[in-house]
């Protein structure tokens, strides 16, 4: 039997933590919600409800994924034998299986986009209905559904060194590179600081309860916390790695990429004369017509389709490692068969979101088409349910021996984390579970 495989360092765990954080919530949704809700206000109610709620969950999901060193049902299984709290991970795993089998969907309209601005030269008026076309093509999203699940399975059937570690030691430092080099393109355009002050100067107006809730979904939903995917890679930390400062990094670098994602986009739309409030369509409509009107143009789009593929990878093979974790469980030797056989399953599952847009854009389940209705499932249900119940068993089932041999902070940290899983961090998530359902 092989030997369960460790992160060969601190960075390439944190590199990997921080890629599963950093996919579209923090790329495609942090800008739209932010410029649908006011801007500089929700942005600093999202760093806020980050560092003081989502980093605890975060933590907890280190803990017990270190404590029990195996996939997150094993992993509870050990941590609280004879009880019902493995079902958790059985929760994540159903959760990232259907979150995976529509967010290909989305990683496949991203190749499309990726494709076009290599190959075409599209003028600003073709791309007002180009997203409306591609996602109506069923060829095309099957197709580019399939090459991003097989680029998904090629990184997770590799393993943690060889596959996740590695593609995250490249991907991840290009991602922000890539950032750095479009922020300072978009800051550099006239008007652009009419997009800073937006971003960064409250108009405290819409400092409401709803952009607060807002602003705590977008952070434990950006985090990727409650379908155990932090569990299942800090199950692969070494026992010397200190969780504390892991998850602190981690999410530094979530704020961080959300506010680099924030100063490329509303600079760049001020700048432009365009409405910073376009909603979802912002990445895929308002903005390549944006860099089609600046200089060298063609150039930062490529670059921008570029990193937002590799932030959806990094998030991808998360999502895929979490299934095929769990699939395997103790017989590593069996990794490669269960990625490609998983993966495909996955595919399979997500064809009729891929359709939801097209042939079967007319078929309805609660809440919308196949896409919608996942989407559903995971965001609305999965995700917090999973997070609340993951809080719960952080802060009252395993000992307080267990939760300080893990985190080895000062005594005031640990009595102060343990206080918001057990209080602040569930009570956050009800809200935010029963404000979600609540149109």
């Amino acid at each position: 039997m092989k030997q369960r495989e460790q992160w060969t360092s601190k960075i390439g765990f944190v590199l990997a933590a921080a890629g599963s954080a950093i996919g579209l919530g923090a790329i495609w949704k942090f800008p739209y919600m932010a410029g649908t809700n006011g801007g500089s206000v929700f942005v600093l109610l999202f760093i806020i409800c980050t560092l003081a709620i989502g980093l605890p969950i975060l933590l907890a999901e280190f803990v017990i994924g270190r404590r029990g060193q195996y996939d997150a049902v094993t992993s509870l299984k050990k941590l609280a034998p004879g009880k019902p709290w493995f079902l958790i991970g059985w929760m994540g795993l159903l959760s990232s299986f259907i979150l995976l089998s529509f967010y290909s969907v989305v990683g496949g309209w991203i190749l499309s986009y990726l494709v076009r601005a290599l190959v075409f030269n599209l003028d600003v008026a073709d791309y007002g209905e180009l997203f409306t076309t591609i996602i109506a093509n069923p060829g095309e999203v099957l197709i580019a559904q399939a090459v991003f699940m097989i680029l998904t399975i090629w990184i997770v059937q590799s393993g943690i060194r060889g596959g996740i570690e590695r593609a995250s030691r490249w991907m991840m430092p290009l991602l922000f590179i890539f950032f750095i080099v479009l922020a300072i393109r978009s800051l550099t355009l006239e008007g652009a600081m009419e997009g800073v002050r937006f971003l960064f100067v409250p108009d405290w107006s819409y400092l409401t309860g709803k952009t607060f809730l807002l602003a705590l979904g977008q952070a434990f939903f950006s985090l990727s916390v409650g379908v155990t995917a932090m569990m299942t890679y800090a199950s692969y930390l070494p026992k010397e790695e200190r969780l504390g400062q892991s998850a602190f990094n981690v999410s530094i670098l979530n704020i961080f990429i959300s506010l680099l994602a924030g100063i490329v986009i509303f600079p760049a739309v001020f700048a432009l004369g365009q409405s910073p409030a376009e909603g979802p369509g912002l990445i895929f409509v308002v903005l390549p017509a944006i860099f089609n009107e600046i200089p060298f143009g063609g150039f930062f789009l490529i670059l921008f389709f570029i990193l937002l593929l590799f932030a959806t990878l990094t998030s991808s093979i998360a999502m895929l490692e979490i299934v095929v974790s769990t699939g395997i469980r103790k017989k590593l030797e069996r990794r490669r068969m269960a990625a490609w056989v998983f993966g495909i399953l996955i595919f399979i599952v997500g064809i009729p979101s891929a359709l939801s847009f097209g042939v079967l854009s007319d078929v309805k389940l609660p809440g919308g088409t196949f896409f919608d209705f996942a989407d559903i499932l995971t965001s609305r249900i999965g995700l917090p349910l999973g997070a609340l119940l993951i809080s719960i068993f952080a802060g009252y089932v395993l000992s307080t021996a267990d939760t300080n041999d893990e985190l080895r902070m000062n005594p005031f940290m640990n009595h102060a984390w343990k206080f918001i899983v057990r209080f602040i961090a569930p009570l956050a998530i009800i809200i935010i579970f029963i404000a979600s359902f609540i149109e």
